[in-house]
């Protein structure tokens, strides 16, 4: 048998060499596709807006703290074909994520995220306290009055209080506070048109607008959810007759911050659009956020005869359906008489 010539050799070896370099390159890639990532602290999070360019993204993430190449990264994307899959959100990742996983998480669009819970009964200002207060939520509205908020949201010229829905809202982090209340308005929209279409057939309430305030009200009044029915027809009753509703939360909310924990007689003959003792009907805007409840109260009030209530102590209500009856109960509860 002939041997092979040295240059048949060397290209043999050459081939051999290569072919242990490839193998060597392949187990160090599917190496580095499976290990943890190494961050500069124990979490690392990348917000990305929707449009960026895989190439940034992987450079936004070695920005924040994955200490690897930007270009191998990128080229890991670009090399698995779901580089233009990658959702846009907020991300966050831990010391235990390989590339394979995280480039799975971008895809998937498992993003990281927050919540902000809206309260029954809050008003505007503390719901805006509240989204200030959010964690990763932009404060786009920190600067804007409560008239261009509701600009922002598509509604100019319609008064801020009442119409958000409480709930908890949860938003990927490096949201717009905009965007959560945009969702809590329609929200409330979509909520409040559901009970008014329900609506008893005999209510006094001319419009929607209406019974969000009239549940505005039934919600800052209510201290037992027993009582909500109850309470809402007694507000109806009222209506009917065009007798006053002298609801205190109505006067307190008219005050304002100037109200300091006690309401004085001096303050409920003071006359102001939501001083319900001096003027009959509703105030003119709602006075906080009804949830569900006091929305369904106010458009479908329990049937009663009742024209007064007041507090047992307890957070429930005794009611009267004349003023003497009233009295009794006042300087039972009220008085300790």
């Amino acid at each position: 048998m002939k041997p092979s010539s040295p240059g048949a050799r060397r290209w043999r070896n050459a081939g051999l060499g290569l072919a242990l370099l490839l193998i060597l390159l392949a187990g160090s890639a599917w190496w580095w596709l499976q290990a943890p990532l190494p961050l500069a602290a124990d979490s690392v999070e990348v917000s990305i807006e929707p449009g960026t360019p895989p190439r940034d993204i992987a450079q936004a993430w070695v920005d924040a703290g994955v200490q690897t190449s930007p270009l191998l990264l990128y080229e890991w994307f670009r090399w698995s074909g779901q580089a233009r899959r990658i959702r846009a959100g907020s991300y966050e990742i831990d010391r235990n994520v390989s590339p394979r996983q995280l480039l799975q998480k971008l895809v998937r669009g498992d993003e990281t995220l927050a919540a902000a819970r809206l309260i029954d009964g809050w008003t505007f200002r503390q719901v805006r306290a509240e989204l200030a207060r959010s964690e990763g939520l932009k404060p786009s509205t920190a600067v804007l009055s409560d008239a261009a908020v509701m600009a922002a949201l598509g509604a100019p010229g319609v008064a801020p209080e009442g119409r958000f829905y409480p709930d908890t809202y949860t938003y990927s982090k490096g949201s717009s506070d905009v965007a959560v209340l945009r969702r809590a308005y329609r929200a409330m929209q979509q909520r409040l048109d559901a009970a008014w279409a329900r609506r008893s057939p005999d209510t006094p309430l001319h419009n929607a607008d209406e019974a969000l305030t009239l549940a505005s009200i039934i919600e800052k009044e209510t201290g037992s959810p027993g009582d909500r029915g109850k309470v809402a027809g007694v507000f109806v009753n009222r209506l009917r007759i065009g007798m006053p509703l002298q609801t205190d939360p109505a006067v307190i909310y008219g005050l304002g911050e100037r109200f300091d924990g006690n309401l004085r007689k001096r303050d409920l003959l003071a006359d102001t659009p939501y001083n319900t003792y001096s003027r009959s009907g509703l105030p003119p805007t709602p006075i906080a956020m009804p949830g569900k409840a006091s929305l369904e109260a106010a458009v479908r009030p329990e049937p009663t005869k009742a024209l007064y209530f007041v507090a047992r102590g307890d957070g429930s209500s005794e009611f009267s359906d004349n003023l003497a009856a009233h009295n009794r109960a006042v300087n039972q509860y009220q008085r300790g008489k």
